[in-house]
């Protein structure tokens, strides 16, 4: 998950960046001094989490969440907690009261992640892909393209989209490659990569880390290797 620290408090950000670093499923893509720098940064970068003060220059954390259409996910971490229940009733996903202890910070941190996979996983479902026994229909802009999986070369993910890589072109439609594990063939297909799917029939060739199919060079993550490689080669 992308999050930033909202905080005026030079301690207090490098305390939170501290705490975020040591979370594994956080990635810190940066520290504002109050809402007006998080506005400008989120027109600019795709942002999953704030961890947000409330008594800052320029805008109060509360007034940030007044006027914001569509936040992120939002995270309160304040000394001041009488501002609790109108934080709650707009809506952040807890309220921290400093100074915030780690295990407190990890909680709020993991509730914010079960949050969001149930988010993507809705997202996922909302027919961009309809899957069959032997194609699938997935949906391009205002169309839906039929695609036969033994025409499937290998998918990429990237961010909130994957591109589908076929014998015939590049498909490209906003989907979460991980939704694909639950849909594709095991015995056909294998992850190699925390950003990539390949066709097992369609390797041409595997060296050192890296997977051949056709023009196209696939790497093999680290973690993934040795399942994928016993997958492929047996």
């Amino acid at each position: 998950m992308n999050c930033v620290i909202v905080d005026d408090e030079p301690m207090a950000t490098e305390g939170l960046s501290s705490y975020v670093r040591e979370i594994d499923f956080l990635n810190l893509t940066g520290i504002c001094e109050n809402p007006v720098e998080l506005s400008a940064l989120l027109s600019r970068q795709v942002v999953d989490l704030v961890f947000l003060d409330i008594q800052m220059p320029k805008m109060s954390g509360i007034d940030f969440l007044r006027t914001v259409q569509k936040p992120p996910l939002v995270v309160i971490i304040s000394a001041f907690p009488s501002y609790a229940l109108e934080g709650f009733q707009l809506n952040v996903l807890d309220y921290l009261v400093k100074p915030v202890l780690f295990d407190r910070f990890f909680k709020a941190a993991v509730k914010a992640h079960d949050y969001h996979i149930l988010l993507e996983n809705a997202a996922d479902n909302r027919n961009n892909a309809l899957f069959h026994r032997d194609y699938l229909f997935i949906k391009c802009g205002n169309r839906y393209e039929r695609i036969f999986l033994h025409e499937i070369l290998f998918i990429e993910g990237l961010e909130n989209y994957v591109n589908i890589y076929t014998r015939n072109g590049k498909y490209i439609t906003l989907q979460h490659l991980k939704s694909w594990n639950k849909y594709l063939d095991a015995r056909l297909f294998v992850r190699v990569h925390k950003s990539y799917i390949v066709a097992k029939k369609q390797i041409d060739g595997i060296e050192g880390n890296t997977i051949y199919i056709g023009d196209h060079s696939i790497p093999i993550g680290r973690t993934f290797r040795e399942q994928a490689l016993n997958e492929i080669l047996h």
